[in-house]
């Protein structure tokens, strides 16, 4: 499975390569990494049904993980990609607008990877 991890802070590379080394080893999944919602939009254009899963901070300076959010449920239908929403702010407000705009799923940060495996394991 392949899964699109984007997030303005480039450490998240890093402790997403920690937390799933075994799964990476595996060949079970594979993350490519966008540190911006634009540069996600020319990954997504370029290799159109490669994610299945996007997790998408929802933060960032430039387009927001809600406005990538919003392009990716417009463009992408067949098959559509899973997208969970990450934030630093659990507030209902950036909830209700991510549930709105389509999201799959929502997270808090700092992220909980056993949660993450498990809310992973239905969909690879």
């Amino acid at each position: 499975m392949k899964i699109l991890v984007v997030d303005d802070e480039t450490d998240v590379q890093v402790l997403f390569e920690q937390r799933f080394r075994k799964e990476i080893r595996s060949g079970e999944m594979n993350f490519v990494f966008a540190f911006s919602g634009e540069e996600a939009l020319t990954y997504l254009n370029k290799h159109e049904h490669e994610a299945v899963l996007i997790l998408s901070d929802i933060n960032m300076p430039g387009m927001s993980g809600l406005e990538l959010l919003s392009h990716i449920k417009q463009k992408y239908h067949k098959p559509p990609p899973v997208v969970m929403m990450i934030t630093a702010y659990g507030d209902a407000e950036n909830y209700n607008t991510a549930k709105e705009l389509g999201a799959d799923d929502f997270l808090t940060k700092p992220v909980d990877f056993t949660v993450l495996k498990e809310k992973l394991k239905p969909i690879s």
